[in-house]
């Protein structure tokens, strides 16, 4: 009894080794990557970071490259920032010009950005305090007298 379900239990795994067989061949064959797909050169990497520097406690300034070109980020705080982008894709005389507006604005006398002006002090008008003569005496109490 056991030697059928031996043979029973044998039958299955060679089926299902044929059948795996199969379907690999079929694909290698057709063109779908079959075994190709395991043992291809891994594409050339499109993203890179080039370099990080931590500004503070909670912020980065990384600097990242995607085809050739280069994205510098701020990263940590509130919101991420893209500070810069396009570093290396424009030629010498264009990045130049790019430049010139940047240098005049550096040049300008820096006014704060986020400042607001200072408070003024507040100053209470207080006058002297009036006396208001009425007809009739009143007492502390509020009644008349006399």
């Amino acid at each position: 009894m056991i030697d059928i379900v031996l043979y029973v239990l044998l039958f299955a795994v060679l089926a299902g080794a044929g059948f795996v067989g199969y379907v690999f061949l079929t694909g290698q064959l057709s063109g779908f990557g079959g075994g190709n797909s395991l043992f291809r050169p891994k594409p050339e990497k499109r993203l890179d970071v080039v370099e990080n520097v931590a500004l503070d406690a909670r912020r980065r300034l990384v600097l990242i490259r995607r085809d050739d070109v280069e994205h510098l980020i701020m990263t940590g705080g509130p919101v991420d920032v893209v500070i810069e982008t396009g570093i290396g894709d424009q030629p010498a005389q264009a990045r130049a010009q790019a430049q010139a507006p940047v240098a005049a604005v550096r040049n300008a006398p820096a006014e704060p950005v986020f400042s607001t002006p200072p408070r003024q002090p507040r100053t209470l008008n207080v006058s002297s305090p009036t006396v208001v003569a009425t007809s009739g005496a009143a007492g502390p109490t509020g009644g008349s007298v006399g």
